[in-house]
């Protein structure tokens, strides 16, 4: 009998009833509950009953119903999909049925007027309940039989559990159940409250997180994923949820939230794997807004590097305060581009006329001149630079001229045009740098900082670790790897980086430069290191992959320059306090104005006939901390141990 109802299935799964079928099916059935709504009334007492005006009746009541079924339009579902909104249309098309032929009834009583539609009230109140409980019941019935057929259709289904014995997990239950795509078991709902266990929901038990997260209960059920159905979780808990579960080998899956489901409805193709930056993410930095739009409403502001990653994030949150102008400067043509795409069809393109687009290099003397000019900005966010360590280790010709004469040049015009802020967006690889692309920025920190001494210009520089999903960081890499079915490349098994979100660390950004007064630099607080093995890993589980069975870890060793901790401070400097929890101010090394212009005229000098290692010797004397790691640089360090 079971392998007869999966092979109707599957030969008519694609096939519905027409809705003119449910109809004819609806009325007869309405017809029908009449009849023994009658005879219920009169105890099966056939002589008690009229049969013409019985026949009367049910005719003049079925053709009530059947009325208030058209204008509901109740018999439009599809049966085997029926949902809680096809149940309530067929409850109002009875219910207004029922109280016109209640209100009929009762004007002909009431006016004492004989007639064979005057239908006793006692017989309309069973005929309204069995109606609805037949109309109802045979619909998910049908639902429930087709379902439990194609739960049963497939042997490789794939088991699940539920976090969350609620609205969104039912919703998502059912979502599962009614994908035909692929199979799902439902072994059971997961929750936090210890009331809702050892209970069920729509049969299937509900169990306290913690008792059933462990290896036994996982062996025991064959359990494959966990999906997270509760839209109001805190990082934390969702953090130690899939931390767990990751542990176990599961697959962690995520419910989209209430506002982003395709016209309110909810299906099973938006649950979606758990993204690695979810895991890594931290609670919402508190922005202090009226501090940040005092110094940037209305003004006209630049922004250096506006088509990278920070810098396009920082133009998003800039336009939120009401500035006059914005000026998107970057030399890179097509992600400049699809910037101004983005903003002009976005959430701000009533914006989009206070923002110009500058296709410029920050190290053309004569193009920032006219820009300076042209637009006379009152605020400056520096973040054009060169920032692959890799590449500028064998590269440091561009990565001085760039990062630290092409910052000189943006912050000489921002004196010269009277500017009242300049924000600098630095790296924790600028402190005890140890590959080129880290000193050069260092390099700028100190010109940047003498510049407050000798000016009227606010210079405040920021510094941070790694951001999450920016330009050819880890995560893109690691991702586009497991795409290609690997192998995910590590330079170094220890190897531990600290991470921010975009968004966070330009939040920051903001907030530094509001609380800056001038030669500060702030170090944000980045949280706990992450190990990058760790994080492949993570990676790997999460995309579903078994490491070693789907897909390999390769190390492949430290590249040049590459250090396998980064610091936020030298050791020679502390920190002190601000008014916001994760931004602090660092006491660094300074130099004098007019000791680093000399240095770096020095600097300039090189560049004319540039020679790599006497760039980097230059370097190493203006940051006498650089000591190059796993480096051809590396003996000019031996060299001045030796003269020392």
């Amino acid at each position: 009998m079971a392998r007869m109802l999966r092979k109707y299935i599957r030969r008519y799964s694609n096939r519905f009833l027409s809705k003119w079928v449910v109809l004819a099916f609806d009325s007869g059935l309405t017809l029908v509950m009449f009849v023994v709504a009658t005879l219920v009334r009169f105890n099966f007492d056939y002589s008690k009953i009229e049969p013409g005006d019985l026949e009367l009746q049910a005719f003049f009541v079925t053709l009530v119903y059947v009325f208030t079924y058209l204008i509901s339009q109740s018999y439009t579902g599809i049966i085997r999909h029926t949902s809680l909104n096809d149940a309530f249309r067929i409850l109002t098309a009875c219910f207004f049925a029922f109280f016109g032929l209640v209100v009929l009834a009762t004007a002909y009583t009431l006016i004492g007027h004989q007639s064979p539609f005057n239908v006793a009230r006692s017989v309309l109140i069973i005929h309204y309940l069995l109606t609805v409980f037949f109309l109802l019941g045979s619909r998910f019935m049908v639902k429930s039989i087709f379902q439990q057929a194609q739960r049963t259709q497939q042997i490789n289904k794939t088991r699940v559990l539920i976090f969350g014995a609620g609205a969104s997990g039912l919703l998502t239950k059912n979502a599962l159940m009614q994908d035909r795509q692929k199979m799902y078991s439902v072994v059971g709902f997961l929750d936090d409250n210890i009331h809702k266990t050892s209970k069920s929901l729509e049969g299937i038990p509900v169990y306290l997180t913690d008792r059933v997260l462990n290896d036994e209960f996982i062996e025991k059920t064959g359990v494959r994923e966990m999906i997270i159905s509760v839209q109001k979780i805190s990082l934390r808990r969702r953090k130690e949820l899939t931390e767990r579960a990751l542990e176990l080998g599961l697959t962690v899956k995520v419910v989209p939230k209430l506002e982003s489901w395709i016209n309110g409805e909810f299906s099973s193709r938006q649950i979606r794997t758990l993204k690695i930056e979810e895991l890594l993410e931290r609670d919402p930095i508190q922005l202090s807004s009226k501090n940040v739009r005092r110094y940037l409403k209305g003004k006209s502001i630049l922004v250096t590097g506006a088509a990278g990653s920070i810098g396009s994030e920082i133009v998003r949150q800039i336009l939120h305060f009401q500035p006059g102008r914005v000026v998107l400067l970057d030399q890179a043509e097509s992600p400049l581009y699809d910037l101004e795409f983005e903003l002009r069809n976005g959430e701000m393109k009533h914006m989009i006329d206070r923002v110009d687009l500058v296709v410029g290099n920050i190290k053309d003397l004569l193009r920032m001149e006219k820009v300076f000019k042209t637009y006379k900005p009152e605020v400056v966010f520096h973040a054009a630079a060169y920032k692959h360590v890799p590449l500028m280790e064998m590269n440091p010709y561009e990565a001085i001229l760039v990062n630290v004469f092409g910052t000189k040049i943006i912050s000489d015009l921002s004196v010269e045009y009277g500017v009242e802020r300049f924000v600098m967006v630095s790296t924790d690889k600028a402190v005890n740098p140890t590959n080129v692309m880290g000193a050069s920025k260092r390099v700028a920190e100190c010109y940047v900082q003498s510049l407050s001494t000798v000016s009227n210009t606010q210079f405040i520089t920021t510094r941070f670790g790694n951001v999450l999903g920016s330009n050819g960081s880890v995560i893109p890499i690691f991702r586009k790897q497991i795409e290609n079915g690997g192998p995910l490349t590590i330079t170094h098994p220890d190897i531990v980086r600290y991470f921010m979100t975009i968004p966070e660390a330009c939040n920051l950004v903001l907030e530094a430069g509001s609380m800056g007064r001038g030669g500060e630099i702030y170090v944000f607080d980045m949280g706990e290191a992450v190990r990058i093995y760790d994080l492949a890993k993570k990676m790997i589980t999460l995309s579903g992959l078994e490491i070693g069975r789907d897909i390999d870890i390769k190390i492949t060793g430290l590249r040049p320059g590459e250090k396998l901790y980064e610091e936020l401070l030298n050791s020679e400097e502390n920190t002190l306090p601000t008014h916001h929890p994760k931004i602090q101010k660092a006491k660094v090394r300074e130099i004098e104005y007019e000791m680093i212009r000399r240095m770096l005229d020095e600097l300039s000098e090189e560049l004319v006939n540039p020679d790599n290692f006497r760039l980097v010797a230059k370097v190493k004397e203006i940051v006498p901390e650089f000591i190059s790691n796993n480096s051809i640089y590396s003996t000019l360090d031996r060299k001045r141990t030796f003269n020392d």
